[in-house]
């Protein structure tokens, strides 16, 4: 049995960000975390791509601070089905983030009273053979007295279809300056190596645009596509969104 190359992320945010770096394609990514003053719960995403309609894309914020991506070009559009989602929505005090349509399925199950875990059970990866990309997935709540999170990720075992793997990680208590990340992707490879192991640490940063600058420079050049920070303030509830779109 083989394995895919390994990308060494342990509990040094430092060495992971290198570690990131050096990975040539670590597909989509998210982060949830709290900001080092301790006043702001942050969530980070991108999207990347290798093909032109992976690289066709664009976030979009609108007017209820929903982020969705669209096409930059709408003639070069082919498959929207896996690719124009909202990475970004909020349902009164939880914040919801996913790298696919899953966002709608947390964000129903919310409304009718159920939870993260309940919408994703009913979920698994993405039907892309022979990748079968994750779903990554993660919900923050933002209360000045508690301010926890989940990851999740939905995927495949070894590239197989006939084996779906649903991981939650509860992180009930934030760490002010650090945030959890995971990507959907451990490598490049063909077919893409899924991501294993934990979420890894990283730094965060009171300043959004330090954040969107460390991040973005973090990933490589060839296959970045977009990126957004989200910060919400626990005492007013004040959402702010910055975002790069590469297009």
């Amino acid at each position: 049995m083989s394995f895919p190359e390994q990308h060494i992320f342990n509990e040094n945010p430092i060495t992971n960000l290198k570690s990131l770096k050096a990975n040539a394609y670590p597909g989509r990514g998210l982060i949830i975390g709290r900001s080092p003053n301790g006043q702001s719960l942050i969530q980070i995403y991108w999207i990347g791509g290798r093909s032109v309609n992976s690289q066709n894309r664009v976030f979009y914020q609108d007017e209820q601070n929903f982020v969705r991506t669209k096409a930059f070009d709408e003639s070069k559009l082919t498959d929207p089905s896996l690719i124009i989602y909202f990475p970004i929505k909020h349902l009164q005090d939880w914040h919801i983030i996913s790298n696919g349509d899953q966002t709608e399925t947390i964000y129903e199950a919310l409304q009718n009273g159920k939870s993260f875990e309940d919408a994703l059970n009913m979920r698994k990866y993405e039907p892309d053979p022979p990748n079968f990309t994750p779903r990554i997935s993660g919900i923050g709540y933002s209360s000045s007295k508690h301010v926890g999170y989940t990851l999740s990720i939905l995927k495949s075992f070894q590239n197989n279809p006939e084996y779906a793997l649903r991981h939650y990680y509860n992180y009930e208590k934030s760490i002010p300056g650090l945030g959890h990340a995971i990507t959907t992707y451990k490598s490049n490879g063909n077919p893409l190596p899924s991501f294993y192991g934990e979420p890894f640490v990283v730094e965060i940063f009171d300043d959004i645009t330090q954040n969107i600058d460390t991040f973005w420079n973090a990933l490589n050049p060839e296959t970045r596509v977009a990126l957004l920070v989200k910060m919400v303030d626990l005492s007013t509830k004040n959402i702010t969104i910055e975002i790069k779109n590469k297009n």
